[in-house]
Parts: structure tokens; sequence; C-alpha cells
């Protein structure tokens, strides 16, 4: 495998703006530059970390980790981001509580372990097929990435994440 492929590889290319919905109506007062604005930060993340991983010579965090790790940094990463471009939801504060983002200031402390107030957030490689909570009256926001996975180095030859978490708008 060619060093400048896997190099090419550890650099995003920008998300492509066409690729979002603007007439998605997003509850909590979120809109689409918001959660575009967050995935930008995890491409912007994702890219610093792999090209540290490759000064070292070690395999891209999506080559490196288990499929549902990854998919676990994925949806972490955006319910954290999404409120630093969104004041009127923030993360919920109830270890491991649902859904993963609330209106802000609606529960005490910013916490509850389970309510219908709020976005869940799942990101997946598949466009269907989620794993999850049992069926709710809930907001649901996925993520859908194309990325290498662990097996894939012998397969086939490293893949930009440049089509990483490009569906989103696609998918309101």
């Amino acid at each position: 495998m060619s060093n400048n492929l896997e190099l090419h590889a550890c650099t995003p290319e920008p998300i492509d703006k066409k690729c979002f919905n603007t007439n998605a109506e997003i509850p909590y007062g979120c809109g689409v530059v918001n959660i575009r604005n967050a995935m930008e930060a995890f491409l912007d993340f994702l890219g610093f970390v792999n090209n540290q991983l490759y000064k070292k010579s070690i395999s891209r965090l999506e080559s490196m980790l288990m499929p549902a790790n990854f998919s676990s940094i994925v949806g972490e990463f955006m319910s954290s981001n999404i409120p630093k471009h969104c004041r009127s939801i923030i993360k919920n504060k109830y270890h491991n509580g649902h859904p993963d983002l609330i209106p802000t200031d609606l529960f005490p402390n910013n916490a509850v372990q389970h309510s219908n107030q709020g976005i869940e957030i799942k990101a997946s490689r598949y466009r269907s097929g989620w794993q999850g909570h049992n069926p709710e009256d809930i907001w649901l926001m996925v993520f859908i990435f194309d990325c290498n996975r662990p097996v894939d180095p012998t397969k086939k030859t490293p893949r930009n994440p440049s089509s990483l978490l490009r569906y989103l708008g696609r998918i309101f």
C-alpha cells in the first residue's frame, strides 16, 4: 500500500454544503448550519488525529477501532459539539440518559434519565437497521458515515473520509 495514499486518506475533504436540505425543520431551535458546523468540527478532529497517528506510523482511527467503537465516537462527538453551535440544546448530563440532546434548562441540572423531549443521536455506516432504545416518540438524528474498517487494509486501498457524514441533510 502506498504511503502517499495512506497520507491522503488522513486528510478529509470539506463537506459538500449542497448535500444539506436547507428546508429541514430541526426541533428546539437547532438549524442545519448548527449541524453542519458540528460535522465540520468532527472532520477537523478526525483529520488532526489521523495525521498525528500517521506521523507515528499508527493506523488511522477509523481503521484501528472496532466499527461499534468508531460509531460511538462519532455519536458522542456530535452530541457534545452540536450544543457548541446551538445554545438552545445541551448534552443530557444524566449518565447514559435518553435522549442525548435536551432543551437547555428544561430539566434540573440539564439532566434527565428518560424523556420524550429532545433529540437522540445515532451514528452508523448503514442507512437503516440502527440499534438503539425501544421504539419511542422522539426526534432521531442519524449520522451516516463511510470510512475504512479494521479489516480493510488487506482488502482495499485507503479511503479518504470525504464522504464521512455527508448524507445528513438527506435524512431529514
